[in-house]
């Protein structure tokens, strides 16, 4: 026996291309509302992105500033380490040249000293000698 709130098979097709319509229906409007937002959804992902790219530039930019400061402070120590040694260097030179000067000067007086003894020495040798001559003449 047939029940009458059973449906038939026609009526089962015509309730499923009705859903499916709707289904289509409601899937369109969505795609619909959808396109109408996209264009701001491109916006904001746009600007998003140009956002994160300036952060990027930014952060590029304090990273570059920071390495040449960096490096600038490493220059100017190495220019004052190079120009403290320049000095200690003159310094140390300039002592060697006094002390090679102070030597010279020693070794000068030194020498003259020794002529001048050698010279008195000669002096009083022949002052024997003449002296002895001079005895040795009268006898």
């Amino acid at each position: 026996m047939k029940n009458r709130y059973d449906p038939a098979f026609g009526d089962r097709l015509n309730t499923g291309q009705k859903a499916k319509a709707e289904q289509l229906e409601r899937a369109r409007a969505r795609l619909k509302a959808s396109a109408e937002t996209a264009e701001e959804r491109n916006q904001a992902r746009q600007k998003l992105v140009a956002e994160r790219e300036a952060r990027h530039a930014a952060r590029a930019a304090a990273k570059r500033a920071e390495a040449e400061r960096i490096e600038a402070e490493r220059r100017a120590e190495a220019e004052r380490i190079e120009t403290q040694r320049r000095a200690e260097e003159e310094a140390r030179l300039a002592a060697e040249r006094q002390a090679a000067d102070a030597a010279a000067r020693k070794k000068e007086e030194e020498h003259a000293k020794l002529a001048e003894i050698l010279a008195a020495q000669k002096a009083a040798r022949d002052a024997r000698y003449a002296a002895r001559k001079a005895r040795q003449g009268r006898k």
